[in-house]
């Protein structure tokens, strides 16, 4: 697994019996993105798709919509005082022609491994500079019984997972089901993050035609992601938070929470999910 876990010495306890052992932790280290030699932004994040957290990154900032935008990705040489590189770095270059945003020290993003935006300017802002408005986007359909395997399906495929226990996933489902790609991460917005900026990498945005399972909660930077790549449904095996209900329904968007089993709630663009309606719990 390389930087992505690391070992560590503890002291057990169980039942009464103490000892030492190793035991396995994920990797947690900052990330700085750079904009055509400009930071911009930095994250912290667990080693690994780091081009591919950056790329997403700029999906979801707007700047990035195809792979033909990209002109490059490094890591930044001599990111230290000695010179050596600390893969800590990397540095996006557009394509020629490309706008690139301006960048100051107000407009610098920094995000941590759980963090969110928050207010009406960023509902606004969503709506306004996605490239994909979900409304001319394919219509899908869900059947609840596919929506209830999802979870187990993701967590199958969660390798790191397995070792750690510190893990946030994101994975990307045909409507059918059928596992199309799944990224771990100790921040959830990273995991997503390396999820869409692969999608870019292989020429595959806008994600119209796909289900975007998260393993937590549904926060509103989640749901902005999604909408930015073009991703008509989220799925989160947790709550999702107001704002991230606000800008569902603001987007059309398909917001599904508390996946667990067959039980789930659907929050927002339920024209969806192929259901029967009862009068229970109405």
């Amino acid at each position: 697994m390389g930087r992505v876990t690391e070992r560590r010495r503890v002291l057990r306890v169980r039942d009464g019996a103490v000892g030492h052992r190793s035991d396995t932790l994920v990797a947690e280290e900052p990330l700085e993105i750079r904009l055509n030699g400009k930071p911009l932004a930095i994250t912290m994040r667990t080693p690994g798709d780091d081009f591919a957290l950056a790329a997403g990154f700029l999906v979801s900032e707007g700047v990035l919509g195809a792979a033909e935008e990209l002109a490059s990705i490094v890591y930044c040489a001599g990111a230290t005082d000695d010179g050596s590189n600390t893969y800590n770095v990397v540095d996006v270059s557009l394509a020629p022609g490309v706008p690139v945003p301006d960048i100051t020290l107000e407009r610098n993003v920094y995000t941590t491994s759980s963090c969110g935006l928050c207010g009406k300017a960023s509902l606004d802002a969503v709506e306004t500079t996605t490239r994909w408005p979900l409304s001319d986007s394919p219509e899908v359909r869900l059947d609840p019984e596919v929506l209830a395997v999802l979870p187990d399906r993701l967590r199958a495929a969660q390798r790191v997972f397995d070792r750690t226990g510190g893990l946030h996933a994101a994975a990307l489902f045909t409507p059918d089901g059928e596992l199309l790609d799944v990224r771990e991460d100790v921040g959830r917005h990273n995991a997503v993050d390396k999820l869409v900026g692969r999608a870019l990498q292989q020429g595959l945005l806008p994600l119209s035609g796909s289900v975007l399972l998260v393993s937590g909660r549904a926060s509103f930077e989640l749901a902005q992601k999604a909408v930015m790549a073009g991703i008509p449904v989220l799925a989160a095996v947790s709550a999702p938070s107001s704002l991230a209900v606000d800008l569902a329904v603001r987007t059309g968007m398909t917001l599904v929470g508390f996946l667990r089993g067959t039980s789930m709630n659907v929050y927002a663009g339920e024209h969806r999910v192929l259901l029967e309606t009862t009068a229970a719990g109405a």
